[in-house]
């Protein structure tokens, strides 16, 4: 991918709505120090640009009735695109899951999803995992607590 180079103002910008993305343009251009204009083309180019790729709503899963948050891994015993990209388009289509990963290691996949109850999540995994002929092993992993960092990743070396 070839992104373009992003200066502190742009990285500023991204921390600020890293943080909270339900902040106003005149605050966040409070905040770098431009008018509210040059702050909001700036905004919009990130958009454009593809580096802001949208904002997202942290809901309480247990005010749903989301009594149970786990992480199920997957073993695929076929590794081809199509399968992998096809197993998680269903996945990430279905309301109980939150995101699905495609990782490396001993596993294949790790669906992390939020359910009511137990009978619910081992239903889930019936009907929406082993159901698949290309799975090969699951393990459920149950999630005590899940903490989300609102500090924008500095990923210089």
């Amino acid at each position: 991918m070839n992104k373009r180079s992003l200066d502190n103002i742009d990285l500023s910008i991204l921390a600020i709505l890293y943080k909270d993305a339900r902040l106003n343009n005149k605050d966040i251009a409070q905040q770098v120090g431009l008018a509210p204009s040059t702050c909001l083309e700036r905004i919009k180019k990130l958009q454009a640009d593809n580096i802001i790729k949208g904002s997202q709503l942290h809901v309480d899963l247990q005010a749903l009735g989301g009594n149970i948050e786990a992480m199920i891994s997957v073993c695929l015993s076929d590794h081809d695109r199509h399968t992998i990209d096809n197993i998680q388009a269903q996945l990430i289509a279905l309301p109980e899951v939150l995101s699905v990963y495609h990782v490396g290691g001993n596993i294949d996949l790790l669906v992390h999803l939020c359910v009511a109850d137990t009978t619910h999540l081992r239903d889930f995994v019936f009907n929406q995992i082993t159901a698949h002929a290309q799975v090969n092993h699951v393990e459920t992993a149950l999630v005590y607590n899940h903490l989300i960092s609102q500090v924008l990743p500095s990923l210089e070396s």
